[in-house]
């Protein structure tokens, strides 16, 4: 196996298509470990010294991707992580191709051991799903160069496997849950209407009346929002759009827009990436339940595996009817 290593966006580009179609034959097959997320998050937030491995058996197939930064906060120690390890990137991952796992750490742990690494105190992986052979698989390489490892619980995503109809579906909810949505459906009827953006030209636009909602529904939103964030939300709206990715709708309410999801279509599943709503004015229509539950109808409609709420144990996630998968930080140390 050959080792390559890239230290410069580049990557992004040199790769190709090859990143996305090894990401499909791995084991944690995410939008958030594609080719076109990756560059966005980099190029967006991305800050210390990017080290991507790719390894490459004797007849020059790709069998792996650790897409790896290393990063100091004065007075921090440096720290490994994987590329979109903060804040934004639910779930990560090494993109292995599956029986070549082993070969592929051990590269990466060669890498790490040699001379033309950089200096680096501690690696700590996050976001790494329960069925993940990187949680067991990586502590054995470690625990053979005498390395200490430690699987830290971090968060949950709740998800729905989705049945045949939305009959089905709402036969799934607990009857008090079942019945509230049905009267908040029933409830709003024709007086609100649902959008989608499918237009590259109102894109921008429809961001910007997305974020607008988003930090008018919670002050801890708001608080998120930096400038620098936002044209992260930008730019990665504009790469999943370009992908066909992009699920941006809006529930109208008299021509205006009172509730908004962000939400990506990839691996026939709907992720719900961030929401937003008026908090004050429409409230009496309780249109962001009203437009998730219509999400979830269409999801069914198209024959979408799951609906995947991603990372937090809030309780609306359950009440209609998600199921927790853990999620888990790998650190691996020295000494």
């Amino acid at each position: 196996m050959k080792t390559t290593i890239y230290t410069t966006p580049d990557v992004f580009d040199a790769l190709g298509g090859e990143w996305n179609h090894l990401l499909q034959r791995s084991a944690t097959n995410t939008i958030f470990l594609t080719r076109e997320w990756q560059k966005v998050w980099w190029n967006s937030l991305g800050d210390g010294e990017l080290r991507v491995l790719a390894m490459r058996d004797d007849n020059g197939v790709l069998l792996g991707i650790a897409p790896l930064f290393f990063y100091a906060s004065s007075p921090d120690p440096v720290e490994v992580a994987f590329v979109g390890c903060r804040e934004v990137s639910d779930y990560l991952d090494f993109i292995f191709a599956r029986e070549h796992e082993l070969a592929c750490f051990q590269a990466v742990a060669d890498y790490l051991a040699g001379t033309d690494c950089p200096p680096w105190d501690h690696v700590s992986l996050c976001n790494i799903p329960e069925p993940s052979p990187t949680l067991t698989l990586l502590p054995e390489v470690a625990q053979g160069r005498g390395w200490h490892s430690i699987k830290q619980f971090e968060d949950v995503a709740p998800a729905i496997m989705l049945p045949t109809s939305f009959d089905a579906y709402m036969a799934m909810l607990d009857g008090k849950e079942r019945r509230e949505l049905q009267r908040k459906l029933r409830r709003a009827g024709g007086a609100v209407n649902i959008t989608y953006t499918q237009d590259a030209a109102t894109l921008d636009r429809d961001t910007d009346d997305f974020l607008r909602l988003m930090v008018a529904s919670m002050p801890s939103k708001a608080d998120f929002m930096t400038p620098r964030m936002a044209r992260f939300f930008h730019a990665a709206a504009r790469a999943m759009f370009d992908a066909g990715w992009l699920q941006l709708s809006f529930l109208d309410v008299d021509g205006e827009r009172a509730a908004t999801y962000l939400n990506f279509i990839y691996d026939n599943s709907v992720l719900v990436y961030n929401s937003g709503l008026d908090p004050l004015r429409f409230a009496h229509l309780s249109p962001g339940q009203v437009l998730l539950g219509r999400l979830i109808e269409k999801a069914i409609e198209e024959k979408r595996r799951v609906f995947d709420f991603l990372q937090g144990n809030e309780a609306y996630k359950y009440k209609l009817g998600g199921k927790d998968l853990s999620l888990y930080t790998l650190y691996i140390a020295r000494k």
